[in-house]
């Protein structure tokens, strides 16, 4: 009697376990990260679910950073597969992911883009400098030798040649890559063009990033999450704020915005294209190597991101503001990537 009643016990036990098993088998891909990739990542999913016989991705737009965050949290289908990113992975968020078990990554860069500031049809092009841009949104910029409260509430009274409005200019959160790559690339630049802070950069680095990375808290810059698309709403109903986000954003909307010349240069696809638009910053695709096997569809996903229909010169992603890569480069990313498939280095052990 004992007896059947243990292996009653073990059967019973056994199926729990084949339930559970199949109640965490996930057959879809699950996509965090970038808002600027987000619109790019979509329009693939949406592709790639008509086309193949996988199921279409499910893809959250959570901002660079907190999608990394998320990606790194652990191996298994409760944890997501790719991550996209506005900017490159840090080396601390690289040791978050191997703590965690996930060792194994793919960096695929599929493109470029450039981080445009736009207003407003109804308002005056405006043509701004790193060092304008600068003293309109720091924290504290220096006056007489000393670091004070930024004090500019007009445009005008950093430049004259510029308009005679209010300072109101509408940016991503803290989370996103394209604050990050904001801050490293125009923040730190104008605040170098500002001899006080120049010299604080040869022999206090830590102080000097302390400076260009602290953003007004005074109304001045506000922040809007990772929700674009609002921006431009707000931009449409406020003729006198700016906006700051992707080119695609900007190519998606030229019935209502236009972008700001930064440094006399015109944000556009050949400017950003060639290099010479100033703000420009590669976007990336990171993807979760163990989970390669273990979610169907992803590589056939990644090889349709950077295939030629998608990102080719006519492609579909190209045509909707995505700034591709050299045909040569995107060779050697899509051979990388079909060696890291085709290897073993991803297997998941049983």
């Amino acid at each position: 009697m004992s007896l059947s009643f243990t292996k009653l016990a073990i059967i019973i036990g056994l199926f729990f376990i084949a339930m559970t098993a199949r109640v965490e088998a996930r057959d879809q891909i699950r996509i965090v990260g970038s808002s600027t990739v987000f619109p790019f990542a979509a329009l693939v999913a949406e592709n790639f679910g008509k086309r193949t016989d996988f199921r279409t991705p499910v893809i959250e737009s959570t901002g660079s950073g907190a999608g990394i965050k998320l990606f790194c949290q652990g191996i298994g289908v409760k944890y997501p597969d790719i991550t996209n990113s506005s900017r490159e992975i840090k080396k601390t968020e690289v040791a978050l992911c191997a703590k965690n078990g996930v060792r194994e990554i793919t960096e695929i860069k599929i493109g470029f883009d450039g981080i445009i500031l736009a207003n407003s049809k109804q308002a005056k092009i405006f043509n701004l400098s790193y060092k304008d841009i600068f003293l309109a949104l720091a924290k504290k910029i220096p006056f007489n030798g000393k670091l004070v409260a930024n004090p500019y509430t007009k445009w005008s009274q950093i430049n004259a040649y510029l308009p005679d409005i209010k300072i109101e200019v509408l940016g991503p959160a803290p989370t996103s890559g394209t604050r990050d790559a904001f801050v490293e690339q125009v923040m730190k630049t104008g605040a170098k063009k500002l001899e006080f802070l120049n010299k604080l950069s040869n022999y206090d680095q830590s102080k000097f990033k302390q400076i260009f990375a602290s953003m007004r808290e005074d109304g001045k810059f506000i922040e809007v999450g990772e929700n674009d698309n609002l921006i431009i709403q707000k931009l449409e109903s406020n003729p006198s704020a700016i906006g700051i986000f992707g080119f695609s954003f900007l190519e998606q909307n030229t019935d209502k915005i236009h972008g700001s010349l930064i440094e006399g240069i015109p944000p556009t696809f050949d400017s950003i294209a060639n290099g010479s638009y100033p703000i420009a910053r590669s976007l990336f695709l990171y993807i979760k190597n163990h989970h390669i096997d273990l979610i169907p569809g992803i590589k056939e996903y990644v090889a349709e991101f950077i295939s030629d229909e998608a990102v080719g010169e006519e492609g579909y992603l190209t045509i909707n503001g995505l700034i591709p890569l050299p045909e040569l480069e995107r060779n050697q990313v899509l051979d990388r990537w079909f060696k890291i498939i085709d290897s073993s280095i991803y297997s998941v052990e049983s």
